[in-house]
């Protein structure tokens, strides 16, 4: 198994593949990023999982994407 060199502060973050995806050359986090990273970033994300939305450190997580989670939401999308 190859060894993977530390990250420099230069790089961007690794992602997975799963936690995002590419439309018009910008990088979209899905929900499921933005619920790993624990908070609100504030950059107005387009899948920002938080109440109030795009609001800087918030950490209660939308009503919506709870009842997603469990299996209950609308996913016909």
């Amino acid at each position: 198994m190859p060894s993977q060199r530390p990250q420099s502060a230069d790089e961007p973050p690794r992602v997975p593949p799963s936690d995002c995806y590419f439309e018009n050359g910008l990088i979209v986090y899905t929900a499921a990023y933005h619920l790993n990273r624990g908070q609100c970033c504030g950059s107005g994300c387009r899948h920002c999982p938080y109440e109030p939305r795009h609001t800087k450190g918030s950490e209660r997580v939308s009503k919506a994407v709870l009842t997603i989670q469990d299996g209950d939401g609308d996913r016909g999308r």
